[in-house]
């Protein structure tokens, strides 16, 4: 399938990539059911060296680039990512390190902090050490409390990042009190959006729409009693939607993700787009790529919209939607993304959603595919 380019100039008027995504690397010590790196990330292993990163933080930021997330994989698997952190410092960035705490010990915050990181998100995949250790396949639930305790030690905000999905939401106040005991400050608790290996574990992972609502209003209860001692963010899940978000709050408009292979892309998902190049950072500038570049103009603005969205008086509001979802929904990433209600796909999503909460419970369970080297080599006939 090819994509036709669009018409106009997309990128006249542009801003810069305010925020630069370094996904320095694949590697994992985790195997998350829902993780969101590509279901074949181990046939793109060819990681940048820190030269060609450093370069990307250089260019990023004179090009007006002013946060920088440091991500995976886990990040902290690079030994030079304090090398990063104290360059993307001296630059002026913003700093931001996502991760599963694994590798965090006392040594390693330390030079982090004495680098220059900013802000460090941490990640738990329940609140039990059973449940989170089953849901990332490790015995990690413990490394993990103790990195919380490193954060807090070291004057960085509390920010933690739980995955919701069916397995685990039931448990959200237990959740939710996890987050207390460990002084958070901010729980963002992220609805599993279903791209990559959440994708592949839909069936098992969608909750009801009854569970969604139960652990919201347990949440904006939760808001009440907290007040202002932690800040909860409760993320509904787009299958749950009748209006799209924003596809990264705009195709190529804020966001920058740079892959570990150095092929830069206007989302972290976007590799999966048929007939579309998305070009390497090692043959091209950043200027040259935010600018010029077919994979980031593609679907820049409006003007590549089919019906319904090109007259839909929505269409800035939403900008017709996450491309990667109405590829998936729709084997088309031009066409309107399914979740809203006017795109002609939405009734198949609904009926996709109706039977996947009628499955027969008596019925033999569908096994998880765990993220790992071998199933993602697996998985190559997907693509």
């Amino acid at each position: 399938m090819s994509v036709a380019a669009p018409t106009g100039n997309p990128s006249a008027g542009v801003g810069p990539p305010l925020w630069l995504l370094a996904e320095l690397t694949y590697r994992c010590p985790l195997h998350c059911v829902f993780c969101y790196n590509p279901v074949d990330f181990a046939r793109h292993e060819d990681e940048l060296p820190t030269a060609e990163w450093l370069r990307v933080l250089r260019e990023a930021r004179a090009l007006g680039a002013v946060q920088c997330g440091f991500s995976g994989g886990e990040p902290l698997q690079r030994s030079d990512l304090e090398i990063l952190v104290a360059e993307a410092h001296a630059l002026g960035y913003y700093t931001n390190l996502i991760t599963s705490g694994i590798g965090l010990n006392e040594e390693r915050i330390g030079w982090l902090k004495e680098a220059g990181l900013d802000h460090i998100q941490l990640s738990f995949q329940d609140s039990t050490r059973e449940v989170n250790d089953f849901l990332s396949s490790t015995r990690t639930f413990d490394l993990k409390r103790k990195a919380a305790a490193l954060i807090k030690q070291h004057g960085y905000s509390m920010v933690l990042n739980c995955v919701i999905h069916r397995l685990n939401i039931d448990h959200i106040e237990r959740i939710i009190e996890l987050a207390v005991e460990l002084e958070a400050d901010y729980l963002e608790l992220a609805n599993t959006q279903y791209y990559s290996w959440a994708h592949l574990n839909r069936d098992q992972l969608l909750p009801t729409r009854e569970q969604v609502v139960r652990a919201e209003a347990i949440t904006n209860q939760w808001r009440e009693k907290l007040g202002n001692t932690m800040k909860l963010f409760f993320v509904v899940p787009d299958y749950y939607e009748t209006r799209p978000k924003k596809c990264m709050n705009g195709w190529g408009s804020i966001f920058l993700t740079v892959t570990p292979d150095g092929v830069a892309l206007p989302c972290h998902t976007a590799r999966m787009l048929p007939g579309l190049a998305f070009p390497n950072v090692r043959e091209h500038g950043i200027r040259e790529i935010w600018l010029d570049s077919e994979g980031f103009n593609r679907f820049r603005g409006t003007s590549w919209m089919k019906e319904p969205c090109a007259s839909c008086p929505e269409k800035e509001n939403d900008l017709g939607g996450c491309r990667c979802q109405a590829y998936m929904l729709a084997q088309d990433p031009a066409a309107a993304d399914p979740v809203c209600d006017k795109s002609p796909r939405h009734a198949e999503l609904v009926a996709t959603v109706a039977g996947l909460q009628a499955r027969d419970e008596r019925a033999p369970p569908i096994p998880l595919v765990f993220r790992g080297r071998k199933e993602s080599l697996a998985a190559e006939r997907l693509f």
